[in-house]
């Protein structure tokens, strides 16, 4: 399993309420829609922060994790002409995508 972290922040001109109304119920949908998503994708989650005491405040805005059963899957989905033309677009309405951190990673369970 290749597990993809997309930690975002949101357009400087949005607020935090209407990002996230827009990444959870707008772009989300948007993205699940798309056959590609069903065939390659083994799990889609989108996260906003919460407060919680004792921790800092968020260095960002949104969570996003793709999770994939191989790289041909990867590479099958981000090349489909459905997420090309449909759902990277998008990103770009709400995403600053001049500052987003990625993690790729291959789980180990521990316990």
């Amino acid at each position: 399993m290749i597990k993809f972290a997309f930690l975002i922040n949101r357009l400087p001109e949005m607020t935090v309420e209407d990002f996230q109304r827009y990444h959870r119920d707008r772009h989300a949908p948007l993205f699940t829609s798309i056959p590609e998503a069903e065939e390659y994708v083994r799990k889609y989650a989108v996260s906003h922060p919460i407060a919680a005491d004792g921790y800092p405040d968020p260095a960002y805005d949104g969570l996003t994790e793709i999770w994939f059963d191989s790289w041909d899957d990867h590479d099958s989905f981000f090349a489909s002409e459905n997420y090309r033309t449909e759902v990277n677009p998008d990103e770009s309405k709400f995403i600053d995508l001049s500052n987003v951190g990625v993690m790729v990673t291959n789980e180990t369970v521990v316990r």
